[in-house]
């Protein structure tokens, strides 16, 4: 009797332990609003922050749209009027062109921050520039020819990253620790030396992934591997990868983390689009080891991936020209949701997402 009472105890000791099965969604369509049509805009960089939506794209367009007010605007007044109405207006939804020294120039990399918005440029000379209310100041320049940055992100508000392609023999590392006022480059001494024709890849501001403490950093050309700093930045040491590399045009272009070991890349050749093969890689412990999926299978190139918030690592959407896929088995397989093109994509929860690209914002809407 005795021990018949210890095995129900121990039964429904053991009973409590067992995690409720996780639900394995389903995704089927995606419900697409466009926010902007412009013929003139190229988006590339877009960030979630503080109830707004914030973008950087093409001859110095930036701006933002108070999410509160997106279902209002998407189904009643025309956004692209209240766009032209707010040019210039930083404490309004849009403003271009704001500082003249990035007039014609590409914005690749943005962050908002609760103090101010950084925003930097790709080319020579590269400029970054942070705006806080009304006022504007290049914080970082650089005008080495070879000067050319692709993604930029933050660990908190006092300290950020923004990383860029070779300009001696290591890959362009500028960090800052006092909320974005000084930025310092990091010596080649301290980093991984970079390979012939390894550079970075400034399709859609996700080269840098960041959970914590823990940073990765995507590079792409000849040579495609993942730098990692366990510690914001201070150290670094790199992985190969079994991405598809070798000349300039391949390799991962975009990086994501679900938690501090189950990581995605994707990339490809953009001069094939259509070519599946070793474009998608995928790791579980940190980004030490990659392996190749859905070999030869599901999306050709593409430019961004992002794991879908609360989907304990399995659900993925990835966007590029050719169009928007989703897995909700960590990558092994890809459903084609549409073949609308995006260069980036950004989620707020589970089911929305806002995207951005060639001419176009738009608001995603991911069901089953």
């Amino acid at each position: 009797m005795r021990l018949f009472i210890v095995c129900i105890l121990f039964i429904g000791f053991y009973s409590c332990k067992i995690e409720e099965p996780i639900k394995v969604r389903n995704i089927s369509k995606v419900q697409i609003e466009s926010l902007l049509q412009d013929s003139l805009l190229n988006v590339r960089a877009i960030e979630i922050s503080n109830n707004r939506i914030w973008f950087a794209g093409s001859d110095g367009y930036t701006g933002n749209w108070n999410l509160l007010e997106l279902d209002s605007l998407v189904n009643g007044s025309n956004v692209f009027k209240r766009y032209e109405e707010l040019t210039h207006n930083y404490d309004g939804n849009i403003f271009r062109n704001m500082n003249s020294d990035t007039t014609g120039y590409e914005l690749r990399g943005i962050k908002k921050n609760d103090d101010a918005l950084f925003t930097i440029t790709a080319g020579s000379p590269a400029i970054l520039t942070k705006y806080n209310s009304n006022n504007r100041e290049i914080v970082y320049q650089e005008n080495h020819p070879k000067a050319f940055y692709d993604s930029m992100e933050f660990w908190n508000d006092q300290e950020g990253i923004a990383i860029g392609d070779p300009t001696e023999d290591c890959m362009s590392i500028i960090i800052t620790r006092d909320g974005g006022e000084t930025w310092t480059k990091l010596s080649c001494n301290d980093l991984p030396k970079a390979k012939e024709g390894e550079a970075a890849f400034a399709a859609s501001d996700t080269n840098i992934a960041i959970v914590g403490d823990h940073t990765w950093v995507a590079t792409g050309g000849k040579a495609s591997r993942v730098m990692y700093s366990p510690d914001r930045g201070k150290t670094w040491e790199v992985y190969e990868t079994p991405i598809i590399q070798g000349v300039e045009t391949t390799g991962i272009y975009s990086i994501d983390f679900y938690d501090d070991n189950i990581g995605f890349a994707i990339g490809g050749d953009y001069t094939k689009p259509n070519d599946a093969l070793s474009n998608k890689i995928r790791t579980s412990d940190g980004g030490k080891t990659w392996q190749v999926v859905a070999n030869g299978k599901g999306p050709g190139y593409r430019s961004c991936v992002q794991y879908i918030p609360n989907s304990r690592g399995k659900e993925l959407v990835a966007v590029g020209f050719k169009g928007i896929d989703y897995s909700n088995n960590s990558g092994d397989t890809w459903k084609h949701l549409s073949d609308e093109g995006f260069y980036t994509i950004r989620f707020l929860n589970d089911s929305v997402a806002y995207a951005a690209g060639k001419g176009s914002i738009s608001k995603l809407t991911f069901s089953e």
